[in-house]
């Protein structure tokens, strides 16, 4: 097995990225909600007929594509057509499926339309650029772990093959779904993200930890509860159903 399939690599590396994601979080929810950055026309940007934080979505997708950033199987852009990378293609091999499967579509309506306003004060500060730069982090921290999922899942496939076959034969989406959830695993996952949002977003004063948070610990952990897992999930279920038709190269 490929040692980025490797269980111990796989928890470091979700670890990790459940503590990008907090401090974005933490970071974005220091301005308010500010609505008019997500309609489109809702600032007016010369030549683009977008939203304000698509805008600035696209021009760092663009920039970040010149340096092969979405050639990495891990990465997956919110954009299509995106510059060609100026670096030379890295040589080594991919531990996952190529697959098409990419919701980001379905994150950034999420993220807008509710995650936001559960981590954001009502209304407009007119803190617009430093709200957008905020939600271009927050959304590929997003984005990276859910889309992670697509290791998980050949990591899971991988160390039982026999369990999946039939269901993937028979395109059994619930079968699948019901194979690669383990409850006890899931409530330890949210024990952790609850514990690391109480550490990261505590105030703090010159006399040490007060009882005031940047954001309640318990809303990260029900972000993970009623978002994060579940698409995470889907994209397990959607990769391995397609998988089977996309072998593994490494």
């Amino acid at each position: 097995m490929h040692a980025q399939l490797d269980l111990d690599t796989i928890r470091s590396v979700l670890i990790r990225q459940e503590e990008t994601l907090i401090f974005a979080l933490v970071e974005r929810a220091q301005f308010k909600v500010n609505a008019r950055i997500y309609q489109r026309g809702g600032m007016p940007i010369p030549n683009f007929a977008g939203s304000f934080v698509e805008y600035l979505l696209h021009g760092t997708e663009a920039l970040h594509a010149t340096v092969r950033r979405y050639t990495s199987p891990d990465e997956h852009p919110f954009f299509e057509q995106l510059p060609a990378p100026i670096l030379p293609a890295l040589p080594a091999p991919s531990p996952i499926a190529a697959t098409t499967v990419n919701i980001n579509a379905r994150i950034r309506q999420v993220y807008e339309q509710h995650i936001i306003p559960a981590v954001c004060a009502a209304g407009d500060d007119e803190q617009y650029g430093s709200s957008a730069v905020c939600d271009v982090a927050c959304l590929q921290a997003l984005s990276k772990r859910i889309h992670y999922g697509k290791f998980v899942a050949e990591s899971k496939y991988c160390r039982q093959p026999a369990a999946f076959a039939p269901l993937l034969r028979a395109g059994d989406a619930a079968g699948v779904l019901a194979l690669i959830t383990d409850a006890a695993v899931e409530a330890r996952l949210l024990r952790r993200v609850e514990r690391k949002a109480a550490t990261y977003g505590q105030e703090i004063d010159a006399d040490g930890p007060t009882a005031a948070y940047k954001i309640p610990p318990r809303l990260i952990a029900d972000m993970y509860r009623d978002w994060i897992m579940p698409l995470t999930k889907d994209v397990e279920v959607a990769y391995l159903l397609e998988r089977q038709h996309a072998p593994v190269s490494a």
